[in-house]
Order: C-alpha cells, then sequence, then structure tokens
C-alpha cells in the first residue's frame, strides 16, 4: 500500500477532529455543571501530604452527607486510589460514560491507576525517540485530564476534590479545563517547602484561581506513646506569618500523627478512627473553612 504524507490529505482526512474536540467540550461543560464545588488541592511541591489531606477531607464531607469525588490528576500515581481502598476494583464503561470506584462512604474516585493492567504498569508514551516522548508528554498528558474529566459520569455531587501533582503542567491544564476551580494551597514547615509554594501561588494567583487559604501540614509530631503534641520542626507563628506573606487565609495547622501512614497503607482514611485526636480535630478545622 502506498502512504500518504500529511499535505497529500484533504481536509481531515474524514476524521471529524473539530467535531469530536466539540463533543469533548460539551460533555465536560455538562459533567461539570452538575458539580457544586470544584477544588484543587496543590503546593507546587511533592511530599507535603496532599492525597492524605484530600481524602481525610472527602471522608469528613462524605460523613456529614456531601456527595463527594475525588479525582487524582496524577497520571502515573497509585496514591489515592491504594489510600481509598480501591485499588482492587474495575471501571465500568457504559452509556453515560465511565463510572468512578466507590470508596468509602461512597466517595467516588477516579485515577487513572485504576485503568492500568498490573500493580507496576507505569504510564509510557510511545515516540520513534526519547527526546520525542519528552516533547510530547505534557501535551499528551493534558489532552488524558481532558478525557477523564470529560468521560467519566460523576453525577450530581457538592464537592469534587482534586488532587494535583507537584509541577505547573497539570495545573494549567485542569485550570484551563475547569475555569471555576478554587484552591488550597499545602505546605509544610520548610524553608525549601516556603519557596516552592510561594512560586506556586504566583502562578495560581496570575491563573485567577481563587485560594481559599493555606494549610501547614506535618506541623509538629503526635507522640505515638503519651498522644502529646510535640513541637518538632519550628515554633507557632510561622505559618501565620507565610499566610500573611502570601495574602492567604491561615487554614490551620496539621499535626502528623504516625497512624495517617497507617490508615492509609490500610485504605481507610485516618479521620474515621482517629477523629477526635488532635490531627483529626484539624482536618475537621480544615473541612469547615472548605464548606464557606
Amino acid at each position: 500500500k502506498m502512504s500518504k504524507k500529511y499535505g497529500d490529505v484533504v481536509g481531515d482526512g474524514g476524521s471529524d477532529i473539530i467535531g469530536q474536540v466539540t463533543a469533548q467540550g460539551e460533555r465536560l461543560r455538562s459533567r461539570m455543571a452538575l458539580i457544586r464545588h470544584k477544588v484543587a488541592v496543590m503546593s507546587g511541591k511533592g511530599g507535603v501530604g496532599k492525597s492524605a489531606l484530600t481524602i481525610n477531607l472527602a471522608a469528613i464531607l462524605a460523613s456529614q452527607g456531601y456527595r463527594v469525588g475525588v479525582f487524582y490528576a496524577d497520571i502515573n500515581g497509585p496514591t489515592v486510589a491504594k489510600m481509598l481502598g480501591v485499588r482492587m476494583q474495575s471501571l465500568l464503561i457504559g452509556e453515560s460514560g465511565i463510572s468512578p470506584a466507590a470508596g468509602p462512604l461512597n466517595i467516588k474516585v477516579m485515577s487513572m491507576d485504576l485503568m492500568l493492567p498490573g500493580e507496576r504498569t507505569p504510564v509510557v508514551w510511545d515516540a520513534p525517540t526519547q527526546q520525542d516522548t519528552f516533547v510530547w508528554r505534557g501535551t499528551i498528558e493534558a489532552g488524558t485530564l481532558r478525557e477523564f474529566f470529560a468521560d467519566t459520569a460523576w453525577g450530581e455531587l457538592d464537592f469534587l476534590l482534586i488532587d494535583l501533582p507537584p509541577g505547573p503542567y497539570s495545573f494549567s491544564a485542569v485550570t484551563q479545563l475547569i475555569p471555576e476551580m478554587i484552591g488550597i494551597m499545602v505546605t509544610i514547615p520548610s524553608e525549601v517547602a516556603r519557596l516552592v509554594v510561594g512560586k506556586f501561588t504566583a502562578l495560581a494567583q496570575d491563573l485567577k484561581v481563587p485560594l481559599v487559604g493555606l494549610v501547614e501540614n506535618m506541623a509538629g509530631y503526635i507522640c505515638p506513646h503519651c498522644g502529646k503534641l510535640g513541637e518538632l520542626f519550628y515554633a507557632d507563628g510561622n505559618g501565620d506569618r507565610m499566610a500573611e506573606e502570601l495574602g492567604l487565609p491561615h487554614l490551620g495547622r496539621i499535626p502528623f500523627d504516625p497512624r495517617l501512614q497507617v490508615s492509609t497503607d490500610w485504605g481507610v482514611p485516618f479521620i474515621l478512627e482517629h477523629g477526635d485526636s488532635p490531627a483529626g480535630k484539624a482536618l475537621a478545622h480544615v473541612a469547615e473553612q472548605v464548606k464557606r
């Protein structure tokens, strides 16, 4: 068979690309219209506990009777699916779209990890050379996020919590897809985190994303033996000053509780078993700020 070059194809070659993109955009808008609040949990820095914060906020809101969904925007990440105990669930595809997995308290969960065939299967992009793979990765990931948002049958939700990966590319893509999205900024007691979060806050402000406020995660340590809170990192007040520097409300300080790691490994939100702990009460306080 004789192959054709791009310039030899008349029009779109019958693919109706414009029609497909238009239909996808309409699906996206109609699905987002059924969701009252779209809240991105972001930082710009990895390792600050965004996923743990996301799933526990989701569990608090769901326990109060709100209809909640969680979307994990990290294409290669299994974190949220593992933390909500849904990794073994299969996604169902019907006429209305892809049905998200059902987590604790009927939290709806969507993650690329749920579509991969094996536990260690990575998401890779095929290209003639590794350089081509790198060049196209951002564009392909943005298109993948668009498909997920457009094709997931969330139904009516009160809150959709979007767990964003550290880099700016997914954030920019999601902002374009969901212009009405608001954000929660997450930091930890670290000068490096302060610098990175400051830059990411400036990016959010440039993109006109309203920010609910700043959450300090891992701000202190709960002793597993006596249950007392220890200030291992820095004295009270630094988080307040950082929030003031960024022009954001300070939503609260969440101490690190060793039981949090155990609960995430077991796929059960920490708040459901330890809601009366200092960390649990701090998480509940943040959730109240998100509802306002």
